[in-house]
């Protein structure tokens, strides 16, 4: 019994020093992430065809969500609603960016996406780019993006975007300050740009 209790302790302060070296690194992360601009760099397109990178993200706040052009919900909802929420918080325009960025440049090119964006919003402004270009900034942003075929049988065939939903907040700097959840309460992602901006 006593050589249970003792091989018990031993656990219990492995798991103590393993749970508080997890705790450490945790934190360290965070700060890490705090302290620089969140993303990658990147050389991809605007919906005029026009050359854009992370440097789109800087100088004012930004608010940043992935799509596609064929999302029968989100995304139309989200492009519809954040084009509300930017008027109420910033009337003039100018004081925060805000950007879709495509997770399906295969059927996306700059014309459509312009064509999409705009006739829901002037204040958001649609990135493409080639595929290879976009898988990267998708895994660098940690948004989830996958095909998913319409007919299991034809995976070649027609598909939809399974995506993250969230829309990214960024400071002046492209440091990471939250997201705005899909369905998120009108009044607290409304309240959240506000925060936003006043930094």
């Amino acid at each position: 019994m006593k050589a249970f209790r003792t091989v018990l302790w031993v656990l219990i302060a492995i798991m103590a020093v393993a749970l508080g070296w997890l705790t450490y690194e945790w934190q360290r992360t965070e700060n890490a992430i705090a302290g620089k601009p969140y993303g990658v760099p990147f050389e991809l397109v605007d919906q005029t065809g026009g050359p854009i990178t992370e440097a789109a993200f800087r100088g004012r706040p930004t608010a940043l969500f992935f799509g596609f052009t064929h999302c029968p919900e989100i995304c139309p909802t989200t492009l519809f609603e954040l084009d509300g929420w930017l008027r109420q918080v910033d009337p003039e325009g100018g004081r925060i960016g805000a950007y879709f960025v495509t997770v399906d440049p295969e059927r996306d090119t700059p014309d459509l996406l312009g064509e999409y964006v705009s006739g829901v919003t002037d204040r958001v402004i649609g990135i493409s780019g080639e595929p290879d270009d976009i898988s990267g900034v998708v895994k660098g942003f940690n948004v989830y993006a996958k095909k998913v075929p319409l007919d299991a049988g034809d995976p070649d065939g027609d598909y939809t975007m399974d995506h993250t939903a969230s829309v990214f907040l960024l400071d002046a700097e492209g440091r990471f300050k939250g997201t705005i959840a899909w369905g998120e309460n009108p009044d607290i992602a409304v309240r959240k740009l506000e925060n936003l901006i006043k930094g």
